[in-house]
């Protein structure tokens, strides 16, 4: 009896459970309809501190009975696994009667337990955050939709834009936004995000750059075939190294560029199709009609390239691909997977799940498979989302 078994836990709950797990607990109940506004204002404003605000909650959900009380037990596992383990221990050693055939993926960022960041902050092994840190974090953020030439417009770069906007926003970092640079743009944006203030507070920074491509080139939107305009991926990582940014050193660099490497298809063997449902980020892509060296100091040496991690969204020389609607599917995914894991995975996790995410592509006709690059990252990475 569900109801019952919250009964047996409440004190422990009460004791247990984080104000930001507790917060999320209301959003999935009221989601779920079995909580109202007014229910969910009661617990959060007529009660001043966390064990009154979970002691309201709790007894509000045991008296809309056993259905009711189930529904919160599966959100606790779903928001946090471990305090669901304490409070209800008998549950982890019976196997599920049929386990899930997908995985259901979260639309909004999990919080990291009180209890999953004290055990993951005591770890040597990882890049350390701390709150400080936390309110000085800073991404950039390229989106190029509308060119010069209007056949390589991007239709649902802003849907791009939009996701990456409010993932990183959810994540506490202040995104310093571009839209429709040149290749000399891209540079410049790059060279003055290096400057900004908050580098050295920060504890890592995200680079987000969505355009067409070619491998090892990013396009800007002066770009022609007779003409080209095009920024190297290469400077990225020269930017951000310790000879043009020292801020940043030892701090995890997170690059992600949805832009096509190559114009070759990803996929071994294509069979023919109608008018295409996706399309791609490869500039030559037309849809049917009508359709430097080591940084020294004084004192000692440093690496020239350290601490970074890329996922770009294609293997070499292989477009990717975007729906028009929805966007790219490699941003989609991303989120998917940051709001469901990042509260336990760490970055490198994360990017592996974004790549298996690909195994089933929802085009028959198409492949398409991220790759992670010039990883140098000494320690695991955590987000340590929600506070």
């Amino acid at each position: 009896m569900a109801d019952k078994e919250l009964s047996n836990v409440r004190s422990k709950f009460v004791e247990k459970v984080s104000k930001s797990v507790l917060k999320q607990l209301l959003d999935d109940l009221l989601d779920d309809r079995l909580l109202n506004d007014g229910e969910v204002e009661s617990v959060l404003e007529d009660n001043t501190t966390k064990a009154d605000m979970a002691r309201c909650l709790i007894d509000i959900v045991r008296k809309k009975g056993k259905r009711g009380s189930q529904m919160l037990i599966d959100h606790i596992k779903t928001r946090d696994e471990m305090l669901h383990s304490e409070l209800f221990p008998d549950s982890q050693e019976q196997p599920d009667a049929a386990p899930p055939t997908q995985k259901t993926w979260s639309n909004r960022l999990i919080p990291v337990s009180d209890s999953e960041r004290t055990k993951k902050m005591s770890d040597p092994d990882i890049y350390k955050v701390s709150e400080k840190s936390l309110k000085s974090r800073v991404a950039l953020l390229i989106t190029n939709r509308n060119f010069t030439d209007e056949d390589l417009t991007r239709k649902g770069a802003e849907k791009d834009e939009e996701n990456m906007l409010n993932l990183l926003r959810s994540l506490q970092y202040e995104v310093v936004r571009h839209n429709d640079l040149t290749a000399k743009g891209i540079e410049k944006a790059l060279r003055e995000f290096t400057t900004h203030p908050k580098l050295k507070e920060t504890d890592s920074v995200f680079v987000v750059i969505m355009s067409h491509g070619k491998r090892g080139l990013v396009l800007g939107v002066d770009h022609r075939q007779d003409k080209p305009d095009e920024f190297p991926v290469d400077k990225i990582y020269k930017y951000l190294g310790p000879q043009k940014c020292s801020a940043l050193m030892d701090k995890p660099k997170v690059i992600i560029i949805q832009a096509c490497r190559g114009a070759l298809e990803g996929a071994a063997i294509v069979s023919d199709s109608a008018k295409p449902s996706v399309v791609s980020d490869e500039a030559s892509y037309r849809p049917p009609s009508p359709q430097g060296g080591i940084v020294e100091d004084s004192i000692r040496y440093v690496h020239k390239e350290k601490d970074c991690i890329s996922l770009l969204s294609s293997t070499p020389d292989t477009v990717s691909y975007r729906r028009e609607d929805l966007g790219s599917f490699l941003i989609q995914y991303i989120v998917e997977v940051f709001n469901t894991y990042s509260h336990q995975d760490d970055i490198d996790e994360l990017f592996r799940k974004v790549m298996q995410r690909f195994e089933d592509f929802p085009d028959e006709t198409k492949r398409q498979m991220p790759t992670k690059d010039r990883c140098t990252l000494t320690r695991r990475f955590y987000l340590f989302p929600g506070h």
